[in-house]
Order: structure tokens, then C-alpha cells, then sequence
């Protein structure tokens, strides 16, 4: 059988790893598809690298649209990342009968309804596997390993240049700012990290592995989404004392407690968030730039997928999976192929996402107050006025000086908007002497 004739659009880190895997395996990815993969022609401005790259494996040019009007092409692979011309390109693929592979997040938690709907009326493939969490198979594993299951929650370490920041800044009690610098040279940080560090990058992978867990359109636009640049090495001490590790956790949750005239179908949570969790978390102990995804299943319980969440071969390693599918599914009747989002077109839900004020969660707190008499007991008044039971308290001196002391509660699980309310009345306090710092805090059992 002749091979599947592949075209690549951008060739840049995942580009060329893609193109290297898929050359260096080629028997064992034939063996496994039922028949070769090659690509033969590859769009990118940069003309010149990309055919040192490519060699004479490959025709190499620089507009993209050049490989989507090629009608010996049967996949279009799309790396080029963001919203404008990617999208383009995808919708113009799809509209002219191409199947399409992407590791584009940002695209498909933005546009992913919209490219979804046109793949399904042309009766083509989007794959997209490597746009979350690189290596880690967990698009996979979400709709088709854990299909018999009802998903309760699924909560993730998606962001590796997080991830390391706050390794580094636990492990050295390194400020913010000098870690960020290190991760910009060491390469784990770009040199403009905003979509990182501000949590963007892993609310586009949280968003789409929402849309899987619970058959719901994809809603970027409707996530909390909270970065790292504010945390301080002294509550990642404190939470250490504590017993709790702080990871920037994309989470989402069904939340059935909420069906009602307002809520019929209940709702969803969908957050990211710096977080304290358990240290004998498994999910707590992942270090450096690696990532980490748990899900909760009512059947199969609690699962773990860890691996690299970046890097040229990682994330080739999940495209070059998506061109075995869709070499596998090639002639495929489109209506039993697995579904876009894992449940079939029809029966997806609107159930509606939730706004932070209704999500539960427990809290960790740090106030700076003055060392007098009868204060804890006015701040656990205010927390217990609002219906907020306490977990633990921690005291200790304040670096500030002599007359003030750091006071570290956590709560147990209260509803965002109570806790809001009472930070309102504490911050009031003139005892209080520095903004309240606020943590969410996940058991994850």
C-alpha cells in the first residue's frame, strides 16, 4: 500500500522533532499503521532551514496554502501556533477534505467549537493530541482508556515552566524574579513568559481536557485563571511546614450539588490556580519542568499520567501518534470514529461553568497582624460569622518586626464567595497590617 503523504506547516522545535521521529521509526510506526507515513512537502517563511532540515526528503515552501491545495496530501499537520493564520489554515485544510493534526492549545480552547463543527460536516479528523501536556497521552487516555467512566474531576500540573519555577523557589527559598531569570536562561522560560506565568497556557490545556471529561463545549473565555508572579517564598515555606506543597494546578469538576431551578444540570468548575496539595500526593512530588495529570474516574477511581509536557521529541512523539490514527481511521465511516470531544455530537451538554465565587475549595490564609491580645480570636469570629471552619493555625514572628506576627489558617472546603466576604471583613481589621494572602488548597482524594 502506498504510504499516507503528510504536510507540515512550520518546522520549527516540534516541527523538526516530528519530521526526525518520523523518519528514525518509520518501519515501527509502518508496522503499526498498516502502512508508511512520509512527509512530503513542508510550508515555513524560513525556506532555507527548513530544507537544510528536510534535505531532499521533502518539497519545501513558504505559503502554507500551497500544501492544502496539494491533492496528494491527505493530512495537514499544523504547528505553526496561535489564532490568526493557524486557524486559517486549519479551517481551509478541513474545507478541502484534509484530515488535520495540531498541538495548537491556544487555537482549539479558543476556536475549537468552531473547527470541531467544520470537521465533522466535511467528515474529516482533528487530532490533537500533543496540545496538551506534550507526551503525556491524556487526550487519549480522557476519551477512549476512560470511556466507561463517569469523570468526577480531573486536576493537573499542564505548565512545565511553572512547574520549575516553583521546584526552584521551594528547593533554593529563591524570590520569583531571580527564578524567572534562571528559567529564561536555562530555556524552560521564553523571553516574553506572560502566557506562562500569568496561568494562561495551562487554562487553554485545562479548558480542553474539560470539554473531554464532561461532553461540554470548549469555554476558554469562561476560566478562572490565576498566575504564580505573586507567590512568595515564605508561604511556600509555611505551606511546607504545614505539610502541603503550592503547584499551579489546572482543575476541573462536575459539581452535581448545584442541580436546582438555577443549575438543572449542575455545573462545572473550571480553574487554574496556584494550590496547595498534600505533600504524600504523588502530584505533589512532580519536580522541574515535568507534568503531571490526575484524573477521577467512578469506575477505574484515581489515575496518574506523568511524563515531559514540552520539548521537540515529547511532543512529536504525540503528533506522530495522531498520524497513526489517522492513518488507521483513514477510510473509516466518519460516524464511528471516536468523537472529537469523546462524546457524540448530539449529546453534548450545556452545562454551564461555574464563576469562582461559586466554586468550593479549602483556603490557605496569611495575615500579618499586629501581636496583641484577643486578634485570633476576632479573625476566626469573622471566618466563623461566615460559615468558615478551621483546619489548623500557625503562628510565627513576622520578618516585619518585633510587634507583628504572621498568623497561617487553613480552612476546610467553604464556597469562594463566604471566603471573599469574610477576607473583606479581616482586611478591615486595624490589626491587620499587610493585604491577605489567599491560597486555594485541594486534598485530591
Amino acid at each position: 500500500m502506498t504510504p499516507i503523504q503528510v504536510g507540515l506547516l512550520g518546522i520549527g522545535t516540534v516541527g523538526r522533532g516530528t519530521f526526525e521521529v518520523l523518519r528514525r521509526n518509520q518501519e515501527e510506526i509502518r508496522r503499526r499503521a498498516g502502512r508508511g507515513i512520509e512527509i512530503t512537502m513542508v510550508a515555513d517563511l524560513d525556506t532555507a532551514r527548513a530544507r537544510a532540515i528536510v534535505g531532499d526528503h521533502a518539497q519545501v515552501v513558504a505559503d502554507g496554502r500551497a500544501v492544502i491545495a496539494n491533492p496528494a496530501i491527505d493530512i495537514v499537520v499544523e504547528l505553526i501556533g496561535g489564532y490568526g493564520i493557524a486557524r486559517a489554515l486549519v479551517l481551509e485544510a478541513i474545507a478541502a477534505g484534509k484530515h488535520v493534526v495540531t498541538a495548537n492549545k491556544a487555537l482549539l480552547a479558543v476556536h475549537g467549537s468552531e473547527i470541531f463543527a467544520a470537521a465533522r460536516e466535511r467528515g474529516v479528523i482533528v487530532a490533537f493530541e500533543a496540545a496538551v501536556a506534550g507526551g503525556i497521552p491524556i487526550i487519549k487516555a480522557l476519551r477512549e482508556g476512560l470511556t466507561a467512566n463517569r469523570i468526577e474531576w480531573v486536576a493537573g500540573i499542564i505548565n512545565g515552566t511553572t512547574n520549575f519555577i516553583l521546584s526552584e523557589m521551594r528547593s533554593k527559598g529563591l524570590e520569583f524574579g531571580a527564578v524567572l531569570k534562571e528559567a529564561q536562561r536555562l530555556g524552560y522560560a521564553e523571553t516574553d513568559p506572560t502566557f506562562d506565568i500569568e496561568g494562561v497556557d495551562a487554562a487553554h490545556k485545562a479548558t480542553i481536557m474539560s470539554a473531554i471529561a464532561f461532553g461540554v463545549p470548549v469555554q476558554f473565555d469562561k476560566a478562572y485563571v490565576e498566575g504564580i508572579t505573586a507567590l512568595q517564598p515564605a508561604d511556600i515555606r509555611y505551606a511546607e511546614q504545614m505539610g502541603y506543597r503550592i503547584k499551579l494546578l489546572g482543575i476541573t469538576k462536575r459539581r452535581d450539588d448545584l442541580k436546582s431551578a438555577a443549575f438543572p444540570a449542575g455545573g462545572i468548575e473550571l480553574r487554574v490556580h496556584p494550590t496547595l496539595i498534600p505533600a504524600t500526593r504523588l502530584i505533589a512530588n512532580v519536580e522541574g519542568a515535568m507534568n503531571a495529570v490526575v484524573v477521577q474516574g467512578d469506575a477505574v477511581g484515581t489515575t496518574l499520567y506523568y511524563g515531559k509536557g514540552a520539548g521537540a521529541e515529547p511532543t512529536a512523539s504525540a503528533v506522530v501518534a495522531d498520524l497513526v490514527d489517522i492513518t488507521r481511521l483513514h477510510t473509516a465511516d466518519p460516524h464511528h470514529r471516536v468523537p472529537h470531544l469523546a462524546f457524540q455530537p448530539g449529546a453534548m451538554q450545556d452545562t454551564p461553568i461555574l464563576p469562582i465565587a461559586e466554586v468550593i475549595t479549602a483556603f490557605y490564609l496569611r495575615l500579618q497582624v499586629a501581636d496583641k491580645a484577643g486578634v485570633l480570636a476576632r479573625i476566626t469570629g469573622i471566618l466563623a460569622d461566615n460559615d468558615i471552619s478551621i483546619d489548623a493555625v500557625l503562628q510565627r514572628e513576622s520578618a516585619e518586626g518585633e510587634k507583628q506576627t504572621d498568623l497561617i489558617i487553613l480552612t476546610h472546603d467553604t464556597v469562594e464567595g463566604r471566603m471573599t466576604a469574610a477576607l473583606a471583613q479581616m482586611q478591615a481589621l486595624p490589626t491587620v497590617l499587610a493585604p491577605i494572602v489567599r491560597i486555594r488548597k485541594e486534598e485530591l482524594n
